[in-house]
């Protein structure tokens, strides 16, 4: 069955998501990166998907359905989505496409975090741009000195300080109430205490998904 990972940022979600991969043999799909190949790729879609971020404009729901079917019809085994959906619209559009496609939805499982972690937690996550452009997050698998010895550049994403924290946070609480609930009323919503090591989170993940 396929899993919807939901977290606000800074939760763990994508760090999670790529180790629940790798244990379970399944498809990581995250939305951010699906895009970012999509117009790397030189499509005509991805054209069109830059064309509307150039503008400030958000991607539409029918434009994000069509990129993640292609991504779908070519994944192996069970399917992680991270960052997706995040609107009740979404929900019901990502249900009708899996099934569609022979898929099962899954269970829904929300990482939770108490706001001051999360605030916290992006307020010191540092960024390495690299002599060749290229952007890499500090942490396991790229820390500072390695940053350093490639000669990179370390800095906080603007988007990372206290006040763009809040106004993020508000937007997502506000935008994922509905969709708790909604998962909820189904009967497919589970928690998780987010405000653990990486080791206990990913611990209680495996719980729920191996149950």
């Amino acid at each position: 069955m396929d899993i919807i990972l939901m977290g606000a940022p800074g939760a763990g979600k994508g760090t999670q998501a790529e180790r629940l991969q790798k244990e379970l043999h399944c498809t990581h799909i995250s939305t951010g990166d699906v895009l970012r190949k999509e117009m790397a790729s030189g499509s005509e879609l991805g054209k069109e998907i830059s064309a509307v971020i150039n503008r400030g404009d958000l991607i539409s729901d029918e434009m994000m359905l069509s990129i993640l079917k292609k991504v779908v019809a070519g994944a192996k085994g069970d399917i992680i989505f991270d960052g997706f959906p995040r609107t009740v619209q979404q929900a019901q559009m990502l249900d009708n496409m899996l099934a569609e496609t022979g898929r099962k939805p899954g269970k829904v499982i929300h990482i939770s975090l108490p706001e001051e972690v999360v605030i916290a937690r992006l307020s010191a996550r540092k960024q390495c741009k690299l002599p060749s452009g290229e952007t890499k997050q500090i942490g396991p698998d790229f820390s500072l000195a390695d940053c350093q010895a490639q000669g990179g550049e370390i800095f906080t994403r603007k988007d990372d300080t206290p006040e763009s924290i809040s106004h993020r946070l508000s937007v997502y609480h506000k935008q994922t109430a509905p969709v708790v609930e909604f998962y909820r009323n189904a009967g497919r919503f589970v928690e998780v205490n987010g405000d653990q090591t990486p080791d206990e989170v990913f611990a209680d993940l495996l719980k729920i998904l191996k149950a």
